[in-house]
């Protein structure tokens, strides 16, 4: 975003965090129930963890707090081992992320759709994901 947008992006994130606990509370839950792993990161944290993933080929999304990969294999073949032992782990982790794949490219945007942006669980599922692609 040109101009002002980390402060537009940092004042749209407030917002869907407000709105993210105002829904847990109509739902009479307190957040308690979400994974330790899905809070919010710190600004430091952010800043930190967007570093090493930019670093390693991930962007962020202008249009969403969410970030972005896409991984080219050699073969579907591949493509396909790489997404069922991310999708192995997307479950053990109960994260699931967006994905599409035409045979050996697969694009994949990371969002925790229930804080309604980037959380800890979004770099942790990001960095298991690199060590699939890189084992492949």
């Amino acid at each position: 975003m040109p101009g002002g947008g980390a402060g537009l992006r940092l004042a749209l994130l407030g917002a869907r965090r407000a709105a993210g606990a105002a829904t847990r509370g109509a739902q009479g839950g307190s957040g308690a129930a979400m994974s330790s792993q899905s809070h919010w990161l710190t600004a430091e944290e952010r800043n930190q963890v967007l570093l090493d993933l930019k670093a390693s080929g991930w962007s962020e999304l202008g249009e969403r707090d969410a970030i972005y990969k896409e991984f080219n294999f050699k073969n579907f073949n591949q493509a396909f081992g790489f997404m069922t032992r991310v999708a192995l782990q997307a479950e053990k982790m109960n994260h699931h992320p967006e994905w599409f794949n035409v045979y050996s490219k697969v694009q994949i945007t990371l969002i925790s759709h229930d804080c309604g942006g980037l959380t800890k669980r979004d770099v942790k599922l990001a960095q298991f994901i690199d060590k699939a692609a890189s084992s492949v």
